[in-house]
């Protein structure tokens, strides 16, 4: 039984996503308001904040997204007086480290253990890591707040590590990697004298049964730790957008080169690529997939990159693609069930917002449903093929009104070029 429509594949896309990414190595998704990372700021400046009545975090002194090993290196570049400061920090850090020990643990590791703001949950929560238990066991890390665990996030060992004793978690950093308006988890852990980055991306609750969560996937992050030279999470980021995070790009060029970059390491199978103008701006939309299984559509806005599409699937079970109307601002998609017999044609555009919005779920019927329970029964399968009925928000209209609906050229979202092409074509454009 698969998806009735586009809107019940938008609340089972998890799924979808999940073993889509897990078979070719990320869940359909809106670009929602983007909520960078605070990690609460150890030393002087959270002590002075503690006396004043405030909570003062990373982000305050140095920026979003900032990791323990970004806030060292800053220290460290710091002169003159900064060997008193380091004293003082070092003073509160202890205390810091013996609050935290007593409030979820004698074997969390404090000092990769923050309070964020993460855009998977409203509200502050703790990120609160614990090394593992016995050699060769995975870390245990957990989301928490007013004291219960909302996630587990499960770890693995690289099966090259496997029996090495845990050394450190060396950086933990939280920004958006696949540009889909989550926040994403990267650790940086050391097991014997080995080395390597995790990355987690983050899933949103969309209001279904599914609840907000974290997802390794080792095959990228195994391509991350193999193609960064120097493992931190600063050259991380620079590898994959410059150092650039999602909200700082100059242009669309700047910011749909990073997509390719992080696609391009993402994914073993071989992508398509192009440019499209789906709406009628001149900036065009950036779609790559792989042609006949999946597709993906990125916008481009005020210096951010806005995910319309995240591996939409198609190809299979009654879904032939997704079509849109060159500059016309509009999306469509064929699908149905049982065979032919329930069809959806569902209608989408970008909204104010930058994502795509369902407008409208026409469903045609080609068989006489008696008893109204949305599925053919046995003793209706006589009129299949020989009756029609088709349905908006529960009212039937005409043939002649549904094809007003589906008036306009259409093409299909669809990669023509391959990654050569595609950053030909992006250094070219004005």
């Amino acid at each position: 039984m698969i998806c009735s429509n586009l809107t019940d594949r938008m609340n089972k896309g998890r799924v979808c996503t999940l073993l889509l990414l897990m078979a070719a190595a990320g869940i359909f998704t809106a670009c929602g308001k983007e909520q960078q990372t605070e990690n609460e700021q150890y030393g002087t400046i959270q002590e002075e904040s503690r006396e004043a009545g405030t909570s003062q975090t990373i982000s305050d002194q140095f920026g979003e997204g900032q990791s323990i090993d970004d806030i060292e290196a800053t220290t460290d570049n710091n002169e003159g007086a900064a060997g008193t400061a380091v004293d003082e920090a070092d003073i509160t850090k202890n205390a810091q480290t013996d609050e935290l020990k007593n409030r979820f643990g004698e074997n969390c590791i404090s000092e990769q253990t923050f309070e964020v703001e993460l855009s998977e949950y409203e509200g502050k929560v703790w990120f609160v890591p614990y090394a593992p238990a016995e050699d060769g066991q995975a870390l245990d890390m957990q989301i928490i707040q007013d004291g219960e665990i909302l996630t587990r996030i499960y770890t693995d060992v690289p099966e090259s590590l496997e029996g090495q004793p845990f050394t450190s978690l060396d950086a933990v950093s939280f920004f958006d990697v696949n540009y889909d308006g989550c926040t994403d988890i990267v650790v940086i852990e050391t097991y014997g004298d080995a080395s390597f980055a995790e990355i987690y991306y983050g899933f949103a609750n969309d209001g279904s049964d599914y609840v907000s969560s974290f997802i390794s996937y080792d095959s990228f992050s195994e391509r991350i730790t193999k193609r960064v030279g120097n493992l931190t999470i600063s050259e991380i980021r620079k590898f994959l957008s410059d150092g650039k995070k999602n909200g700082e790009f100059n242009d669309y060029k700047e910011a749909y080169r990073a997509i390719v970059r992080w696609s391009e390491v993402a994914f073993d199978s071989e992508l398509t690529y192009d440019l499209i103008y789906f709406d009628d701006d001149d900036i065009p939309e950036l779609v790559f997939g792989y042609k006949g299984y999946w597709v993906s559509m990125y916008t481009y806005y005020d210096g951010k990159a806005c995910m319309l599409m995240d591996h939409w699937a198609y190809g299979a079970m009654g879904n032939a693609g997704y079509e849109y109307i060159p500059r016309g601002n509009r999306l469509r998609n064929y699908n149905n069930d049982y065979a032919g017999l329930i069809c959806y044609t569902t209608y989408m555009t970008i909204s104010e917002q930058h994502a795509l919005d369902v407008v409208t779920v026409i469903t045609t019927y080609n068989f006489d449903d008696v008893n109204g329970n949305g599925m053919p029964d046995e003793d209706e399968m006589d009129s299949a093929g020989s009756y029609g009925a088709i349905y908006v928000d529960g009212e039937e209209i005409t043939y002649e009104q549904y094809a007003e609906y589906d008036a306009g050229e259409y093409e299909y979202i669809v990669g023509s070029m391959n990654l050569e092409e595609l950053t030909d074509t992006l250094a070219q454009t004005n």
